[in-house]
């Protein structure tokens, strides 16, 4: 078979241009794609150290990093796919209509995972922390990126979706290192109010009470048929509950070896009787 140089120089003059034009564009979208490629692995790698230096929940840094170079790469191939003459309006169309349908389907999910990581990220309480939010209170178990795990008082387990959770109020006990404790009491009319409080401050002088801010003694009221008196104290958060209980104990132990009464609710009634 003789080949005809002047059919193939023509052919050649004809289809270099074309092949060198696309050559070009498709060296340029390689590039395009490996320098891209490398930028997006190197932009995740510094997300990740900034969550790092800022003790970012393990959860939530896997999935954001993850999710980051997910959504950039897809964005990247795009890119590279509409630099070498393919067609992606219709792609990116497609990718909308599937996010807002995954959107529309998965809202309370998705309204979950937003407060998971607005939880994460800003920290209202941690692991092991005593909390009170959506009418339950408990010790945080777990954190999770779509719900948190208390456990009661007496050992039950709540499930607590994190979108509710971040959108309420809640009270986080063991925040701080100190907390103040009431002790709330009545004492009969009768008796001496400088001499309760003598009483009470002598309970206060506990080695695990703070001396600053000092024990204090109030008249907070006065009811039905006692003084109320409160006893505040301030302690170590991890001493509240047994400064509480013991001190309530004692309170009425010392006062009655006082002399001063506790009274319990009464109420007087007259009885007028009439002559006819």
């Amino acid at each position: 078979m003789e080949i005809n140089v002047e059919q193939v120089l023509k052919m050649s003059e004809a289809w270099l241009p074309v092949l060198m034009q696309y050559a070009a564009q498709l060296a340029l979208a390689a590039l395009t794609l490996l320098l891209g490629w490398w930028l997006i692995n190197t932009l995740v790698a510094k997300v990740g150290g900034l969550m790092d230096g800022r003790n970012v929940d393990r959860v939530l840094h896997s999935f954001i990093c993850s999710l980051a170079g997910i959504v950039l790469k897809v964005l990247l191939l795009i890119s590279v796919a509409s630099m070498v003459g393919v067609e992606t309006t219709s792609f990116i169309a497609m990718i909308g209509a599937a996010g807002l349908a995954i959107g529309l389907a998965l809202q309370g999910s998705l309204a979950n995972f937003a407060g998971g990581v607005l939880i994460m990220l800003f920290r209202p309480f941690r692991s092991g922390d005593w909390i009170e939010a959506q009418g339950v209170s408990g010790s945080v178990d777990s954190i999770h990126i779509f719900h948190t795990t208390l456990k009661t008082a007496d050992n039950k387990v709540v499930i607590v979706p994190n979108g509710s959770l971040s959108n309420g109020h809640i009270t986080n006990y063991s925040r701080e290192p100190v907390r103040r404790a009431d002790i709330n009491l009545g004492i009969d009319y009768s008796s001496d109010i400088k001499t309760a409080r003598e009483v009470l401050l002598k309970i206060a002088e506990d080695p695990r009470v703070q001396r600053d801010p000092a024990p204090v003694v109030f008249v907070t009221g006065l009811g039905d048929s006692a003084i109320n008196l409160s006893l505040r104290v301030w302690v170590s958060t991890a001493d509240f509950w047994p400064v509480t209980f013991e001190f309530t104990e004692l309170a009425k132990e010392r006062l009655t070896e006082a002399g001063i009464g506790i009274p319990f609710p009464q109420r007087v009634v007259h009885l007028v009787q009439s002559n006819g």
